[in-house]
């Protein structure tokens, strides 16, 4: 007996589309449920809808470097700035020239705004220099030579290290010892060079000498004078000096001064920074990484210091004029440091955060900060609201009046990438930063007439096959391989354009492209996973099924043609008898 043969599936057919309807279900609850969980009931809003804070900054270039204010450098703050501020979780700033020596930052509301304005003019510009004295950060007598010279307090940076070394750094040296210190390094530094073609004149070697000496004696006056509890003497101490210069500086925290020596790492060779929780020793340390020119650098810098005595041992960690750290060095080092001292987890990430994205190539001042209120966007939110609500309603009525009963499953397949949509939307604020823009409102509403083609395909697809005098069933089964390639391609063609408008370009923009991709995803998902199978459960009703004149599936009113049928062919008989 021959074997029964097997029922062979409809092409492209879905036999179990309750599994599609229930996946897709199951994950617009555990969305919505996120959405909620994450207290983010609504998508976070851009500076142009919920307001903000617009800084205007005004570059200022160092003494005899006026023509350092161009285009180029310019631009590299502006890329920097975007970085750092994006670089906090704060979405959707805007960073942008205007004129020549301003730049305007649009921060918009939000728990890290003001972390975002604190740093976004931050200079960065990070040196490790050598150490050649140390005081308390109050203005100390000018040294002489018999001056009994009392020791300093311990008031240096919490004691840093730096890799492996982790001796403390404690100031302790008197004012005979710090004026030696200074004049000595001075002569040191200002060694002349000799050109071949010049011979050295008699007194050559005492008019350096007392360049020398005047040069240690100013500095030395200006170390003395320095008073490291003045925010304002903090900031001036090393304003103007050059990587190879010798300069005074105070701790960030104002209770030591230092004399430094020239910079033997610049901050430029920093690879990359990271905040972490050094749980030994209960606090919050910035571990560096360098380049493979900084690791040569610092290794040679370590090598010379750890064969020095205290305090000519230690490096300073100068950031912005002002010692962050200054650990002392018990051995040669290389390829990565760490700075520690009275970190909170924030500073020590806002630290790690500046060095991570560069040093800014101009300084800036503060020069006007205002409040963006969202009095204005959110009227342009309503226009625009009104406007996709009139599109919306357009659509609506050209499918019932074209597309009667398959109407329902296009409504239901928008409302269902709706939901889909505003959940993601509030789940990638605090996800990723996402935040919800004029034009990311754009991009959701052009977005319904990319979905709705979807739609349109699938049923055109599905009445070609009524036309061609096929069932419902069959129709919706043998439709969908066709009507799935052209939605893909379609939708593939959108992405693309998406993807591209997004790399391109900056700021708002970049709102509409994330929202047109992002929309343009789910409309994928919505057509594979709920179109197709309510399309199958439908075709399985009597109301579908009948072709019912406001199905919108009717034979007739498609000009169906009647079905094909096989009959045999029957020759005439050609001779008269043999009729």
């Amino acid at each position: 007996m021959a074997a029964p043969k097997k029922r062979r599936a409809p092409a492209g057919g879905q036999g179990r589309p309750g599994r599609s309807l229930a996946l897709i279900l199951i994950a617009m609850v555990a969305l919505t449920g996120g959405m909620f969980l994450a207290d983010q009931p609504t998508p976070r809003l851009g500076i142009d809808l919920a307001g903000g804070t617009s800084i205007t900054l005004e570059a200022k270039s160092e003494p005899g470097q006026e023509s350092a204010i161009n285009k180029t450098n310019m631009d590299t703050a502006v890329q920097i700035m975007e970085r750092r501020v994006n670089g906090l979780g704060v979405s959707e700033a805007e960073v942008q020239t205007q004129g020549k020596s301003n730049i305007i930052v649009n921060i918009p509301k939000g728990t890290n705004s003001a972390q975002a304005r604190e740093q976004v003019g931050t200079t960065a510009k990070l040196y490790f220099r050598p150490v050649l004295t140390v005081a308390q950060g109050t203005p100390t007598p000018e040294p002489s030579a018999s001056s009994s010279g009392k020791p300093t307090p311990s008031g240096s940076p919490s004691a840093p290290t730096a890799d492996k070394g982790k001796t403390s750094a404690t100031p302790n040296a008197s004012a005979t010892t710090q004026g030696r210190a200074v004049t000595g390094a001075l002569k040191a530094d200002s060694t002349p060079t000799p050109k071949a073609s010049t011979t050295p004149k008699a007194d050559a070697t005492p008019s350096a000498s007392a360049a020398d000496e005047a040069a240690a004696a100013k500095l030395q006056k200006q170390f003395a004078a320095l008073d490291c509890s003045s925010k304002a003497s903090r900031a001036e101490a090393a304003r103007g000096a050059k990587p190879t210069d010798m300069v005074v500086a105070c701790s960030s925290e104002g209770d030591a001064k230092y004399v430094l020596g020239p910079s033997e790492v610049s901050g430029t060779e920093v690879d990359n920074a990271k905040a972490t929780f050094d749980q030994s020793r209960g606090m919050w340390i910035v571990n560096m990484e360098f380049t493979k020119k900084g690791s040569k650098q610092f290794q040679t810098i370590t090598k010379k210091l750890s064969a020095q005595q205290s305090p000519q041992n230690q490096f300073a960690i100068a950031l912005d004029g002002e010692v962050v750290s200054a650990p002392q060095v018990n051995t040669t080092l290389s390829g990565s440091a760490e700075i520690s001292g009275s970190f909170t987890q924030q500073s020590a990430e806002d630290l790690a955060n500046v060095l991570s994205y560069g040093a800014l190539p101009l300084s800036f001042k503060e020069q006007s900060v205002t409040t963006v209120t969202a009095a204005l966007g959110g009227e342009q939110l309503k226009a625009g609201l009104i406007a996709g609500a009139i599109g919306l309603a357009l659509v609506v009525i050209y499918l019932v009046a074209y597309y009667r009963g398959l109407a329902i499953i296009a409504l239901l397949s928008l409302l269902v990438s709706g939901i889909l949509t505003y959940t993601l939307m509030s789940l990638l604020g605090p996800a990723i930063g996402f935040a919800l823009n004029l034009p990311a409102v754009c991009g959701a509403i052009v977005a319904i007439g990319i979905t709705a083609d979807s739609f349109i395909v699938y049923f055109e697809r599905v009445r070609d096959e009524i036309r061609e005098g096929r069932t419902l069933r069959p129709a919706v089964e043998r439709a969908w391989p066709r009507a799935r390639r052209t939605i893909l391609v379609s939708d593939f063609v959108s992405f693309l354009a998406a993807a591209v408008l997004f790399v391109v370009t900056v700021g708002k923009v970049q709102g509409f492209a994330f929202t047109l991709g992002l929309t343009t995803l789910l409309d994928v998902v919505v057509v594979f996973l709920f179109t197709k199978p309510v399309m199958t459960l439908m075709a399985r009703t009597k109301f579908f099924a009948s072709g019912h004149p406001w199905s919108g599936l009717d034979p007739k009113r498609l000009g169906a043609k009647p079905p094909l049928r096989r009959s045999r062919r029957v020759n005439a008989p050609t001779d008269p008898k043999e009729a």
